[in-house]
């Protein structure tokens, strides 16, 4: 039996809980030093979750597209454009100061989303749903519809695909109108297959309100509260190398 990476093996409860301690005080500033240090630690335990380079690959590529929109963002409207002038493009200057608030940004969308995606790439649904009823003491109603919702969100995908050959195949050229249509069909199919599954559950006593079972246990253990230490204590050393370096840029300031 192949075993077990130490992070895959935590409770699902702290290591969203993880996830969110250590990436949440990231926004506190818009430097680029503190996203990059903490993208460091990121990939550092990227080995120990179990997450194959390729599924982390096909997880993360939408980040590129919204970093790429960041910075041809900031690179054509930054009101900040102090610094040492680098560039020009026609009515745009490309300074040294557009490029560190770019930089930080883009390195922030990654900080950011990275450990959540490590977090569902090692977390069964049916196991996070139960945790946070056991552990996090959710209201079992949001949890189980939770869980269907994230089980039918392979099929939007699917249902895209199909939606959009259906279309081409009626003569509809690539274009907006294709995608506003297949858009709006999508939304009407996910609205009513929201509405039956929601019927269905009822039926089946999901909300008779009686103390339901269940079948996995979910443990705390030390070690999970071990992990949130450990994210709370990285989270807050990245911060304080920044200051120390003086390179502490507050989001309010």
């Amino acid at each position: 039996m192949t075993p077990v990476p130490p992070l895959a093996r935590r409770n699902p409860v702290a290591k969203l809980g993880a996830a969110l301690l250590f990436a949440l005080p990231l926004i506190a500033t818009v430097d680029p030093l503190t996203p990059a240090l903490a993208l460091a630690v990121e990939l550092t335990v990227i080995p120990f979750s179990g997450v194959r380079p390729s599924l982390l690959a096909r997880r993360a590529w939408p980040l590129l597209i919204a970093a790429a929109g960041v910075l041809i963002s900031m690179l054509l409207f930054a009101a900040d454009r102090g610094g040492d002038l680098l560039a020009t493009a026609g009515p745009f200057d490309v300074t040294t100061g557009v490029l560190s608030g770019a930089a930080g940004l883009t390195l922030r969308i990654f900080a950011v989303a990275l450990p959540g995606i490590l977090v569902l790439a090692t977390t069964d649904p049916t196991d996070l749903a139960d945790a946070l009823v056991q552990n996090a003491r959710l209201p079992e109603r949001f949890a189980i519809g939770a869980l269907a919702a994230f089980r039918l969100l392979p099929l939007l995908g699917q249902e895209w695909q199909t939606l959009s050959l259906a279309r081409r195949a009626r003569g509809l050229a690539p274009g907006p109108r294709l995608f506003l249509t297949t858009a709006f069909a999508l939304l009407v199919g996910a609205l009513r297959r929201g509405v039956r599954l929601a019927v269905a559950m009822d039926a089946r006593g999901f909300d008779a309100g009686t103390p339901r079972t269940h079948a996995r246990l979910q443990r705390f253990t030390t070690a999970d509260g071990a992990l949130l230490i450990a994210a709370v204590l990285l989270s807050a050393g990245i911060l304080t190398t920044t200051a120390l370096l003086g390179l502490f840029r507050p989001i309010t300031g």
